[in-house]
């Protein structure tokens, strides 16, 4: 039997034919432009950052806010010699836009003018803590809506800068009260307030003791360690926190200090600069709450403060449908009515950690 031969295939004479060059990818398929479009976005819409300040009267909180944004977005309200002191905690919000390069924020600054400066200051933080429970609940109600707005306006705090008077001892035993239920509804930055005052032996000895009474009774400021994700992030955290509380001196008048235009404060032994680190910590608290960690401070804010806000008032609702995604909730009257007495903790087991804690009246 002959052997069969087989016919050499049609494709066959494509090896020994040289082959065409293969197409060449792009090395990018401009992914990197969607940085371009959020900026644009942002560019045009623009930010909101709500920050509080708290303290007694006279610590510095209005010169510090305008130092923070180099702007007058607060004028000091000191009363005057014959002016009797407010018997009550009044809250005070203003707004301002401030733009930088083409970039608009709109910055809501809250004052809480006679904290802390009653002979019996019983309770004087319930106001503070029923005005942010008071924006958390605005923003529910107008997040549930079925029709509801593109932009939802956004007044929740972001950030509460709690004024420190520097008495050089350690906390006291209003401050730690009220800290340990500041930290629980708002993201809370401590800061030594008129640094200056103290020498620096005396400045670290009593942020030593600050430090300690804020571990000893559990309060935990900003920025939150059970919150770092991101190696990088826990590596900056982690010398913000040893820091914290920082002491900054407030100024708001420019001086000549060899040759150069610095902002200070001018006393008999010299002139006191806020941006020399030598001389006080305000740009460490200028990067936190601007620089570095403003995004951040309105992300913990979304995602955990107000989210165990949400979670307890969800639950406290008169009818829960069976269906799933429908909550039926009922309005709350915030100034009539104790119904909606909530409280937050962390981000876990919301609901369960807030009945253990106790209510706060909005």
């Amino acid at each position: 039997m002959d052997t069969l031969k087989e016919s050499p295939s049609p494709c066959s004479s494509r090896h020994n034919s040289p082959r065409p060059a293969p197409c060449e990818m792009p090395a990018t398929v401009g992914i990197e432009a969607v940085l371009d479009q959020l900026k644009i976005k942002a560019m045009k819409m623009g930010f909101e950052f709500n920050i509080m300040v708290v303290g007694q009267s006279g610590l510095g909180k209005s010169t510090m806010v305008n130092t923070l944004f180099k702007s007058k977005v607060w004028k000091s309200a000191l009363p005057g010699p014959g002016v009797p002191t407010p018997q009550t905690l009044q809250l005070h919000s203003v707004s301002h836009v401030i733009e930088e390069k083409g970039l608009k924020l709109k910055l809501t600054v809250t004052d809480t003018p006679g904290f802390g400066d009653q002979i019996n200051n019983d309770k004087c933080w319930e106001p503070i803590l029923g005005y942010i429970n008071e924006q958390y609940e605005q923003y529910l109600q107008e997040e549930i809506l079925i029709t509801r707005q593109r932009h939802i306006p956004d007044t929740r705090v972001h950030c509460c800068v709690y004024f420190v008077p520097p008495t050089g001892h350690c906390l006291r035993p209003l401050d730690i009260e009220f800290l340990q239920r500041l930290c629980q509804t708002v993201n809370v930055v401590p800061v030594i307030a008129r640094a200056d005052s103290l020498t620096i032996e005396e400045r670290e000895a009593f942020r030593s003791r600050i430090q300690k009474d804020l571990k000893s009774h559990c309060i935990d400021v900003y920025p939150q360690k059970r919150f770092d994700e991101d190696p990088n992030d826990k590596i900056l955290n982690s010398k913000i926190r040893e820091r914290i509380p920082f002491a900054v001196v407030g100024a708001d008048q420019e001086h000549v200090v060899n040759g150069r235009c610095v902002l200070g404060r001018k006393t008999n032994w010299g002139i006191i600069e806020v941006e020399n680190m030598a001389h006080c910590e305000f740009p460490l608290l200028r990067d936190l709450l601007i620089r570095s960690h403003l995004q951040d401070l309105k992300d913990i804010t979304h995602n955990i403060h107000y989210e165990n806000y949400r979670v307890v008032r969800l639950n406290e609702s008169h009818q829960l449908p069976r269906g799933p995604g429908w909550v039926n909730l009922a309005p709350v009257s915030l100034a009539s009515t104790s119904a909606g007495q909530v409280t937050t903790s962390g981000p876990s087991k919301a609901h369960k950690r807030a009945q253990e804690e106790p209510k706060y009246e909005f």
